[in-house]
């Protein structure tokens, strides 16, 4: 058993089934848990701010589309050269 340190609700993890560094969600409130220790298991807020900032910069290099142009812009050749063969 591990407290939620949100809400102190009695989370029901099993040990050997998570890893240090390890998230998962209180089934209470919601909040995103890291777990911060094995034995006993200890759970902390994770740090979404963190998660967010990263998945802010795939987005924007996913909108760049340098990569995704380069390769449609190279099908479209073979595409094209084929015709002209």
């Amino acid at each position: 058993m591990a407290i939620c340190p949100e809400c102190d609700a009695e989370i029901e993890v099993d040990e050997f089934d998570v890893d240090k560094g390890d998230q998962l969600s209180c089934p209470e409130c919601g909040s995103n848990l890291e777990v911060t220790g094995l034995s006993p298991i200890e759970l902390d807020l994770a740090d979404d701010d963190e998660e967010d900032e990263d998945d802010e910069d795939e987005l924007e290099d996913g909108e760049l589309g340098d990569d995704e142009d380069g390769d449609e812009d190279d099908e479209d050749e073979e595409e094209d050269g084929d015709w002209e063969e």
